[in-house]
């Protein structure tokens, strides 16, 4: 299982590496882009919840999780999205595919389990034209910041477990402008481009207490502090000759732009439900996010975005028929559904730009060790129409294996 990991892990950086775009959206030209969902498809099928841990799943959302592991378990996702963006005056369509995550979890001990991954974690991609009479301006963005994460989980008591993450962020996002008048000959091409780097943390508790002889009440926390993120800034202006039609570059002149640092915001995450083990759960979830922190740290762009601190919430569960049955495949088959809203804390001309979705999954057993291949599919919309906006709506299908192995067995016989 190791040697497939490998060869994943590899894949997987080598991806990212080629700075894909994993959104295509024009609300991600503010601030750092727009936040990728960081869990496993599991999660995200169930609406986004974070609150559900148990032996075999991987929980990248809440650290506490690892300490209940009693598998090894290596997760990947991938996930395709159909987006139409509407105004009241056009409308457009795109497709995008992403690799979402990669990540290894294992317990080291009865009570201590470890996780490391990888995923994109914000994410720029827009082409804007604004055009007036004798004269087009092209905006095109791209980019988006990745992150590391080294997890480790304790289970302190039967009931309780705390955990912690460590993250490095890095990344860069990439802005060109390009400006041609009818009357001139040549054009101006702007571009400007920062590179991320910098550590956040995530601290989070686990308290699962029987009931009664069935039902479990699950009570899930998670922090995350606000952490300055160094910027390292550059900026390049030339001059272009539009009218050959091959965009000639006349002449180009590097600006020294000092680097500088922003706040990644905060955010608190509880959340609690009941269940019955290894048959159904129902959870709900609330986060604040102090997206605020934003505000002064992207001032300088002068558009019409503003950042408020924001809230979401999550509501969704999962039912399995009967999860030993030997004689009905479907009975074992894990059914998900959801529904999330999020405020992303961003503001443009005036209106609150939030998004919602609806999702569904199926988690289909596999092989042994109750690995598992899981689909998600949600239906979601983001922005609005009002004040000249663009609402987008969007169609996301989602694919990720959980697979489980044991190491460190130890050998009975020589």
């Amino acid at each position: 299982m190791i040697k497939r990991f490998i060869v994943i892990v590899a894949l997987f950086s080598a991806f990212v590496a080629g700075a894909q775009e994993n959104v295509s959206s024009p609300y991600s030209y503010y601030g750092i882009g727009l936040t990728n969902f960081k869990g496993t498809v599991e999660n995200r099928s169930m609406g986004g919840l974070s609150i559900f841990a148990d032996s075999i799943h991987l929980n990248m959302q809440n650290p506490a999780s690892y300490g209940r592991l009693k598998l090894t378990n290596y997760s990947v996702g991938a996930s395709h999205d159909r987006i139409s963006m509407e105004s009241d005056v056009a409308s457009d369509n795109a497709k995008i595919s992403s690799l979402d995550y990669l990540a290894l979890a294992f317990p080291i001990s009865k009570k201590v389990g470890i996780g490391v991954g990888l995923l994109p974690y914000t994410s720029v991609g827009y082409r804007i034209l604004d055009t007036e009479e004798g004269s087009a301006s092209l905006l095109n963005g791209r980019g988006g910041m990745n992150k590391v994460f080294l997890s480790a989980g304790w289970a302190v008591t039967k009931e309780l477990s705390l955990g912690v993450d460590a993250n490095y962020n890095f990344g860069n996002f990439q802005n060109t402008q390009s400006i041609n008048r009818e009357d001139l000959q040549y054009g101006t091409t702007d571009v400007n481009r920062s590179d991320i780097k910098g550590f956040t943390f995530n601290f989070g508790a686990n308290y699962q207490k029987a009931l009664t002889e069935d039902l479990k009440l699950h009570v899930s926390t998670s922090y995350a502090p606000a952490m300055d993120l160094d910027s390292e800034n550059s900026r390049s202006i030339s001059t272009v000759d539009f009218s050959s039609g091959t965009g000639r570059v006349i002449d180009l002149r590097d600006l020294d732009l000092s680097d500088t640092q922003f706040e990644f915001p905060s955010k608190v995450t509880i959340g609690a439900g009941i269940g019955e083990e290894n048959k159904w759960f129902v959870g709900a979830e609330y986060a604040s996010v102090g997206s605020s922190s934003y505000e002064d740290s992207f001032r300088f762009r002068g558009d019409n975005g503003q950042y408020e601190d924001a809230s979401q919430f999550s509501l969704g569960g999962f039912y399995i028929p009967q999860y030993n049955s030997f004689s009905n495949y479907l009975e074992r088959v894990v059914y998900r559904a959801g529904f999330r809203y999020d405020g992303t804390g961003l503001i443009v001309n005036d209106e609150a730009i939030n998004e919602f979705g609806m999702s569904f999954g199926l988690g289909l057993p596999v092989g042994s060790n109750f690995s598992n291949i899981n689909f998600g599919i949600e239906l979601g919309q983001r922005g609005t129409k009002n004040s000249g906006l663009i609402q987008e709506n969007f169609l996301r299908l989602s694919v990720g294996l959980s697979l489980n192995d044991k190491w460190f067995t130890k050998r009975k016989f020589n």
